[in-house]
């Protein structure tokens, strides 16, 4: 059977959004509300967060969560988890980023499932086919896209218009991706070790160091998404989607 492992990289300091993390969602710190959520996992045997504040490990232990102290070094939240899963025995790693406090369990047992076929692919992520009345996102640069072949593995990662239309929309199918990623074992230590690529620093995309390196990510669609936490305006959407969700 395969082993998989749920590594949340969390740090404190944030540059939109200082110290969100510990934001308080309806009487719980963010990070902990992504680590429920990934605790209803199917697929996955354990969950461990990644952190290098003593701050955030004391309000998660203080939950029962199961915490490992990772140094700052760290250039992105990959890295941290790759020195993390060097003392854990698994077959896949999931890098589930902390400030997802809404994010699907079942979302992230899709995200393992190609692990379990014959031709288990080297990473898997998700994306999500946009609607015609989402197109307006293809032009922000906040939204990352994402092009595949016909097998559904990832040709291209970019924060611009993908692709890029001379004419019409009407043809074109536009997949917005959703930074979930799970690894091969091997792969995450061989991904950790490479330096940051010349088109990931370009479009400061940490995906693209694996493309350009030869890597096969696999694309699995999924028709769910809900809303991560990047700014205010994102804490505050949260929280009023939560407290909906309480007084159902």
């Amino acid at each position: 059977m395969m082993r998989a492992v749920i590594l949340i990289p969390a740090r404190l300091e944030s540059s939109r959004l200082p110290k969100k993390m510990l934001a308080d969602l309806c009487g719980e710190p963010l990070i902990v509300r992504t680590w429920r959520q990934a605790m209803r996992s199917k697929l996955a045997s354990r969950v461990v967060v990644a952190t290098d504040s003593t701050e955030i490990a004391g309000v998660l232990r203080a939950y029962g969560a199961e915490v490992a102290m990772t140094s700052s070094a760290a250039r992105c939240g990959s890295e941290r988890i790759a020195e993390v899963a060097r003392n854990i025995d698994a077959d896949v790693f999931m890098n589930l980023q902390g400030d997802e406090p809404l994010i699907d369990p079942q979302n992230i047992d899709l995200c393992l499932q190609p692990f379990l076929g014959t031709d288990p692919p080297d990473c898997a992520t998700l994306v999500y086919p946009m609607l015609p009345e989402d197109y307006h996102q293809i032009d922000d640069p906040n939204v990352v896209k994402v092009v595949m072949d016909r097998n559904g593995n990832a040709l291209y990662f970019s924060r611009s218009p993908l692709p890029f239309q001379r004419e019409v929309y009407a043809s074109t199918g536009f997949y917005r991706h959703i930074g979930l990623y799970a690894y091969a074992a091997d792969v995450l230590q061989r991904y950790a070790g490479l330096p940051p690529s010349m088109l990931e620093k370009a479009e400061s995309l940490e995906q693209l160091r694996l493309l350009e390196n030869g890597f096969r990510i696999a694309c699995v669609r999924t028709t769910v998404d809900h809303p991560g936490v990047n700014t205010q305006a994102d804490l505050e959407l949260v929280r009023r989607m939560i407290s909906e969700q309480k007084s159902r």
